[in-house]
């Protein structure tokens, strides 16, 4: 049997860079001293008007081919994670097939998660990988999220950022990834929610948690996913520690979805985790969503704290709610994963 393993990894951010002391001289009254300290976010990056979810990631799998030398025609599957996909349908991974001259042999399907998609994608190609039907799922996260932001927002904007990021599952001969454990809990639907644009009239749409402070389509009620989060994700890593037989210390790094510094602050004390063990990765490009935790191991990789053998603890978490976490062993070996900032 073949495993799944997390190969090379490519980011792309849009062309505009958002940063704190342009807000400040957009909006002076908005304290954004006070707001870095909540959010630990002092830059964004902006999708350009007419930029979709998918031209980022078609970005980010490009340079991803280019700089790692791998020929779209070994892709077997392309899973693309996106809660801003380019139409209701067509389906946007069968857009970007085309786009990327990946073979009409090969799979292609999008699925709608937003800041635990990383962890269900591995998941996901773990188990094309172990069925023997594949070995090279190319997986791609990308979100406009500032598409749903009214630029007068001020508890979004200084938040989300828009980015893409691809990333190589390969088949290996031993398991890296393992220990998946995953949650759902419908009942917090309406703490982080779009509803424009679906099927369901508007009158019978879920309805915000509590008021609508701001006129943004994206509606997030930042305590209560506060206290979904700080319940959920200490029980999700020791759930996925036990499965794996190991104690915490055992445990190199703990990388979770980089939300806010608030959020990253209130988990890292209920885990009783150091800085080094539960890194923050979010000051220069803001909460990308699904890509957060692969910009991540990006950036982790390119400082040489990722080498192979490193054992993590991978967590995402977010809308839905939904929750997904496993262990995962490092691998790669290619030094630098991928570029950074295209343009």
């Amino acid at each position: 049997m073949k495993y799944a393993a997390i190969g090379p990894i490519a980011i792309h951010y849009p062309q505009r860079r958002e940063t704190n002391d342009e807000l400040k001289a957009l909006f002076p009254n908005w304290d954004l001293d006070l707001i870095y300290e909540k959010t630990g976010i002092r830059t964004r990056y902006i999708a350009a008007p007419g930029e979709c979810s998918s031209d980022l990631g078609v970005a980010a799998a490009r340079k991803l081919f280019d700089q790692h030398q791998i020929d779209p025609a070994s892709i077997d599957f392309l899973l693309f994670c996106t809660q801003t996909p380019d139409y209701p349908l067509p389906t946007t991974a069968c857009l970007m097939q085309q786009r990327l001259g990946l073979r009409t042999s090969c799979g292609a399907l999008d699925f709608n998660l937003g800041c635990s998609g990383f962890v269900y994608g591995l998941a996901l190609a773990d188990g094309l990988i172990r069925t023997g039907s594949v070995r090279r799922v190319l997986l791609v996260t990308a979100e406009t999220y500032t598409r749903y932001i009214d630029p007068t927002d001020r508890s979004l904007r200084t938040i989300f950022g828009d980015a893409g990021a691809a990333t190589l599952v390969e088949a290996a001969d031993a398991p890296s990834l393992t220990a998946f454990q995953y949650g759902t809990d419908g009942t917090g639907a309406d703490t982080l929610l779009v509803t424009a644009g679906g099927t369901r009239p508007e009158a019978d749409a879920v309805k915000p948690r509590h008021r609508r402070r701001w006129p943004s389509a994206l509606y997030m009620d930042g305590p209560s996913l506060i206290g979904f989060s700080v319940a959920a994700v200490p029980q999700l890593v020791q759930d996925v520690l036990r499965a794996a037989g190991l104690a915490r210390e055992a445990v190199d790094l703990y990388l979770l979805h980089q939300a806010t510094k608030k959020m990253m602050d209130q988990l890292q004390q209920c885990l009783a985790l150091s800085d080094e063990r539960m890194p923050l990765w979010l000051e220069d490009c803001g909460n990308t969503v699904s890509s957060t935790l692969p910009i991540l191991i990006d950036g982790l990789r390119r400082q040489g704290r990722l080498q192979p053998g490193v054992r993590s603890v991978l967590v995402g978490f977010g809308v839905g709610w939904s929750w997904a976490g496993c262990l995962w062993q490092e691998t790669f070996g290619g030094g630098e994963s991928g570029g950074s900032q295209g343009v």
